[in-house]
Parts: C-alpha cells; structure tokens; sequence
C-alpha cells in the first residue's frame, strides 16, 4: 500500500514540483492549506508523514510541528521541514524529524522520506 505524504507548501509551483516529484514515486500526496487545522487533517486524513514549509503564509511551520507534537497520538508522525534559511536546529529541537535548506536536490527528498519512511 502507497505511503501518504502531507505537503504544507504555499507556493503553487513549489507545491506542484513536489506533489509530481513524490507522485512519481509512488506516494499519495495530500495539500493542507488551512494551517491551523493541521491535527484536524491527520485525524481526518492520516498521513505517513509531513513535508512543510516553515515560512507559510499566516502560519510558520515550526510552530505548527511543536503544536502537533503536543497533542496525544502524533508522535510517531515522521516531521521533514524545508526553508531557504537554514533552520535546521531549531526545526530540530521544537519538534521536526529532519531539516532540508532549499534548494535541493529532488533525489534528496525522495532518499529520505524512502529512508526514514522504512523504519
């Protein structure tokens, strides 16, 4: 059965390039565009894990993960957060499983979600 990744990306073309990148290979992707209702979306829609933008419109999604991650039943979601400015310890520290600076490469992405999303 196909792994569901939920995207957190505001950026139409950003989002696109991902949704084809990760359709490609095989996962069902999913787009959350009301921020806030982020745990309400996994309760409705379960996701194998979660690929967010830490700057969104309206909504920052490092604040978003630690917010999840205090709420009974998300722990295990796997957390991959993406920022042209490198956020990674604090993505780290408040919540995320892994950190990518944009730009990178598509086989980055899809290496570590296959990677992590097999454990």
């Amino acid at each position: 059965m196909a792994k569901t990744i939920l995207v957190l990306e505001d950026e139409e073309m950003l989002y696109q390039l991902v949704h084809d990148l990760l359709s490609i290979e095989g996962y069902r992707v999913n787009r959350l565009t009301e921020f806030g209702r982020l745990a309400e979306d996994l309760r409705a829609r379960p996701a194998d894990a979660i690929v967010a933008d830490v700057n969104l419109r309206g909504a920052n999604g490092i604040e978003l993960v630690e917010a999840l991650r205090a709420q009974p039943g998300f722990e295990a979601v796997y957390v991959l957060l993406t920022s042209g400015i490198d956020y990674r310890q604090e993505a780290l520290q408040r919540g995320a499983n892994d950190f990518l600076q944009k730009p990178y490469m598509p086989d980055e992405l899809v290496n570590l979600l296959a990677r992590r999303l097999q454990q």
